[in-house]
């Protein structure tokens, strides 16, 4: 039953995903006005926070119906990484972007663009340590 409900949300996600790109071709992706690439840059915003909300939802519901101990590191993970974000927020610098564009971007554009990189450069750094110690590790089990 859950593997059709996916499938239709999937196929309407994907259709509207599909309308919105002819709707951009027809309009323009060039246009000076830029409401096609606004519109295409929202709808990926709010597919990525469908797909964080339905991981997180499907997370705690699938481990509450299997084993309520589950929970709790489901719970632990989710504080880790707010930890994780409000760090690279605090580490965010926030810098003026000047003369780099026509328009300059307020400070919380500003803050949160910087927050994002370092989120980005904590998981590169992350990708590599684990890259390492994986390495490490199965050298020194065989």
């Amino acid at each position: 039953m859950y593997a059709k409900i996916v499938k239709y949300i999937t196929a309407v996600l994907l259709l509207i995903s599909v309308l919105l790109v002819v709707f951009g071709a027809v309009k323009g992706f060039t246009a000076n006005d830029g409401q096609a690439i606004d519109l295409m840059l929202y709808w990926a915003y709010a597919l990525v926070v469908v797909a964080i909300v339905a991981i997180v939802v499907l997370g705690i519901g699938i481990s509450a119906v299997q084993d309520k101990k589950n929970l709790f590191t489901i719970l632990g993970v989710l504080v880790g990484m707010a930890v994780i974000v409000g760090v690279a927020y605090v580490l965010a610098p926030a810098s003026p972007a000047v003369g780099l564009v026509d328009i300059e971007p307020s400070t919380t554009e500003l803050k949160i663009t910087d927050t994002v990189l370092n989120l980005t450069y904590f998981a590169c750094g992350a990708s590599v340590l684990v890259i390492l110690f994986s390495a490490i590790y199965n050298a020194i089990r065989k």
